[in-house]
């Protein structure tokens, strides 16, 4: 059920801010020196570290090599940028109406709302993105409803959360498991394929500022993994009884699922005339990373097969003191730092 706003007759004082992640007794009241969840704090201090505002990435040579780009690349980028419209809008209001009511720990329900500011502002990157750059703009916003493929994809996705989403806020705890697992699909495979496409234009030397903001992006969304990861890795420690055959047996399903459309997708909008990302390549990138997501959470791995663009993380990362790929400076991001392998 939804949980109460504030409760008189959860003292948690001993015990931490909640008897549980889900279906806890909490007063409500966000006391930042009585955790239950430590590493819900730690995300937080994170999220506010890698603070950033789209209108500060430059974009002006970005707007003059859109016009020179090959058909096939700017297909790529105008598709790409559609599919990240679609997942960030409705992964804003997802995030705080279909997951945050029945989540009962106070420093966990913090990190779902800065996640849901998050993704808003992503939603803001890609206006910018596009009215800076495109020269299509509502046809990049309609696309969504037109492009049979894409449209199809995101009907799955949004499908997902509508399945399960009423039935968590009704008390279901197993619909509560598979939206938390869900939504770690989305910000751990749905993403990439639109990621890679942007990275590899940036590789050849072209819309550098767009790859900038899509590191900005990324690095968001590697803490919105993390936040799902974490509550499912918790869930186990306390709720065993839910994780069961048959809803780890679910679980696969829905990563066969994610890794089946997501390799569709990254091979529809590169169509095998995108340098460095052939059809197979997409198709093991996307496997690598579901096995990675599976093992986070103490799944075994469904393909076991290698990172086939393994330079796509040097793209991606903010590392201290390392040359900047885009600008060629040196520049310290350790306020900002954040990789799959940070302890939380």
């Amino acid at each position: 059920m939804k949980k109460k706003l504030f409760n008189y007759n959860c003292p948690t004082t001993k015990k931490g801010s909640t008897t549980g992640i889900i279906n806890g007794c909490s007063d409500g009241i966000i006391n930042l020196n009585n955790l239950s969840y430590r590493w819900a704090y730690n995300l937080w201090e994170m999220m506010l570290a890698n603070t950033w505002f789209p209108k500060e990435v430059d974009l002006t040579e970005d707007a003059r090599q859109y016009r020179k780009l090959l058909p096939s690349e700017k297909r790529l980028y105008d598709k790409v940028l559609s599919q990240l419209i679609f997942m960030d809008s409705i992964q804003t209001n997802n995030s705080v109406d279909n997951v945050n009511p029945w989540i009962t720990a106070p420093e966990v329900n913090m990190c779902i709302v800065r996640q849901s500011y998050e993704e808003a502002l992503h939603s803001q990157s890609y206006a910018v993105m596009v009215d800076s750059i495109s020269m299509n703009t509502d046809e990049i916003y309609e696309m969504w409803r037109t492009d049979i493929e894409l449209k199809s994809k995101n009907e799955f996705i949004g499908n997902v959360y509508e399945k399960y989403g009423q039935r968590a806020i009704d008390g279901d705890d197993e619909a509560k498991i598979y939206m938390v697992i869900a939504n770690q699909c989305l910000e751990g495979i749905y993403f990439y394929s639109g990621f890679a496409g942007i990275y590899v234009l940036a590789r050849a030397g072209k819309m550098m500022g767009s790859a900038q903001m899509i590191r900005f992006i990324q690095r968001d969304e590697v803490t919105h993994l993390l936040l799902f990861q974490n509550m499912i890795n918790s869930l186990q420690k306390e709720r065993p009884d839910l994780f069961t055959d048959k809803l780890k047996e679910e679980v696969y399903e829905m990563f066969k699922k994610a890794v089946e459309l997501e390799t569709s997708w990254g091979q529809y909008i590169t169509q095998g005339q995108i340098l460095g990302l052939t059809n197979d390549i997409v198709a093991q990138y996307i496997k690598y990373l579901a096995d990675d997501r599976l093992s986070a959470v103490g799944f075994e791995k469904l393909y076991n097969v290698t990172n086939p663009i393994k330079w796509v993380d040097d793209f991606a990362k903010f590392n201290d003191q390392k040359t900047n790929f885009f600008e060629g400076t040196v520049t310290n991001y350790s306020k900002g730092s954040l990789t799959f392998d940070d302890d939380f």
